[in-house]
């Protein structure tokens, strides 16, 4: 059977389980880094190998997913009579436009929040401290400052002056 076009039902739905497929990947090659690498998660060298590979091979995979989804869409649309047909086709390639952005991001940087303006307080005051804590220690020309760990866990990254040197502390 051929459509208004002259392609046939089977190569349109080739062409439908083609851009899903084109879809799923897209998606997965962005947010598999996403919720591997996520605060408060305890995460293996493996997996953390793993994101990192799938985020730097993310943007050039999520454009060429893009670009023959896209003319997937094209040719489908054209071979479209019905308006939710044609509705289908653009909230099926949302997704991957999405993550196509997305992958050109620095999600990371937006989940781990730079804590950029530290506060000191002396040690006798720091009550939300213990002695047994591990601490991060930096000093520099007769100023010290220690940043403990257990409150970076969340921002992973201080940006402070200490002794007149900008310093970023990390974790």
């Amino acid at each position: 059977m051929k459509t208004k076009n002259g392609a046939s039902v089977s190569g349109r739905r080739l062409a439908w389980a083609a851009l899903l497929l084109l879809v799923m990947v897209g998606l997965a090659i962005t947010l598999v880094p996403v919720w591997v690498i996520q605060p408060f998660r305890p995460q293996s060298q493996r997996e953390l190998a793993f994101s990192y590979a799938l985020r730097s091979w993310s943007p050039l995979v999520t454009l060429a997913a893009a670009a023959i989804a896209s003319a997937l869409v094209v040719w489908l649309w054209r071979g479209s009579r019905r308006w939710w047909r044609k509705a289908a086709l653009i909230v099926v390639i949302t997704p991957l436009l999405a993550s196509a952005w997305l992958a050109r991001q620095n999600h990371f940087e937006w989940m781990f929040k730079p804590l950029a303006q530290a506060a000191y307080a002396r040690t006798g005051e720091a009550e939300f401290v213990a002695g047994t804590d591990m601490v991060m220690a930096v000093e520099h020309n007769g100023e010290a400052v220690a940043y403990p760990i257990r409150l970076m866990a969340y921002h992973h990254v201080v940006q402070d002056e200490v002794g007149g040197l900008p310093v970023v502390a990390t974790y």
